[in-house]
């Protein structure tokens, strides 16, 4: 069985209503102010949710209480007049909260553009399997590389505007760890967090003819190992068409985590491309999940069948 692409939220315009939420660590307040004129000088007009600037009271990890962190997200979902809703920042503690979200409430809504990634990856797999929403991996506001590479900031802007030009996703440095091409529903994050969800809500039991989009920051490569095992025997590259292998910033030398790669990934008989521009780097590529793509690993590039976002 293959995976099914899921609803496609719709393009934004000027003019429309962002939320901005924080369901993971504190950005700093400057962070915040500088996310939200960018965001207004796309003619948007960002909605600052009530803790998106919290400090949790004894965890400094944590934007606030997982109790107000997940109340944001929910009155941002259930908000008719919000078209997105913008992560301001990743780091710790989605998964904390992603529990106290009332997903049932959330089911059958119009389909809105969740943006983020990292520690969102947990949020990316909620809407995925509850909600059936594809959802846009891409760079949050407050990041550092986002407010310093306009490159980065373009491709996401230009994703979320103008995907009939963002159908094409080409890499600079993408190159195959093994070659070919593979199409596919494009699925991941972040491989801790998509690791850490084994066993969970966020489970997967069936990944049948996906296209596996991961990346990394700050692991050695014996964790990137211990993890990509993890997924292996939970049966997550059973079946799958292709991989798309991100970032693995600040991971070690590359040279040493390319064999680890090469070991889990390199015998599984499908197309695999490596150093493909998208996660913990700067520039960053935004990707779409949830959605029907061609992975061409030889050309380092992947092509969605319909524009990203309706």
């Amino acid at each position: 069985m293959s995976l099914e692409p899921l609803r496609r939220p719709r393009r934004l315009a000027p003019g429309d209503r962002v939320a901005v939420v924080s369901p993971s660590s504190p950005s700093p307040p400057e962070g915040v102010d500088t996310a939200l004129e960018v965001l207004r000088r796309w003619g948007l007009e960002p909605v600052e949710m009530p803790h998106a600037r919290d400090l949790h009271p004894w965890f400094t990890a944590l934007a606030g209480t997982d109790e107000d962190r997940a109340a944001d997200f929910q009155a941002a979902w259930e908000d008719p007049s919000i078209a997105a809703v913008v992560c301001a920042r990743g780091g710790y503690g989605a998964n904390r909260m992603v529990d106290l979200v009332d997903w049932e409430a959330l089911r059958g809504r119009e389909p809105k553009a969740l943006i983020g990634f990292s520690d969102i990856t947990t949020l990316h797999e909620a809407v995925a399997l509850r909600l059936g929403v594809a959802s846009v991996h891409g760079p949050m506001p407050t990041w550092s590389v986002f407010l310093a590479d306009e490159g980065t900031r373009e491709h996401l802007r230009r994703t979320l505007f103008e995907p009939e030009g963002a159908r094409r996703v080409e890499s600079v440095a993408g190159r195959p760890l093994t070659g070919g091409t593979a199409a596919g529903v494009t699925v991941g994050g972040c491989l801790s967090m998509l690791a850490a969800g084994v066993g969970t809500a966020e489970h997967r039991d069936d990944l049948g003819g996906a296209i596996l989009l991961i990346e990394e920051t700050d692991e050695r490569p014996y964790r990137i190992d211990r993890m990509l095992t993890q997924l292996r025997r939970a049966g997550w590259f059973d079946g799958i068409a292709g991989v798309a292998l991100g970032s693995f910033t600040d991971c070690g030398p590359y040279e040493e985590v390319r064999p680890v790669l090469l070991d889990q990934l390199g015998g599984l008989g499908v197309p695999v491309a490596e150093e493909f521009g998208f996660g913990h780097c700067a520039p960053a590529l935004t990707m779409m999940l949830g959605v029907e793509a061609v992975l061409d690993a030889d050309a380092g590039t992947l092509e969605y069948r319909e524009e990203p976002l309706r």
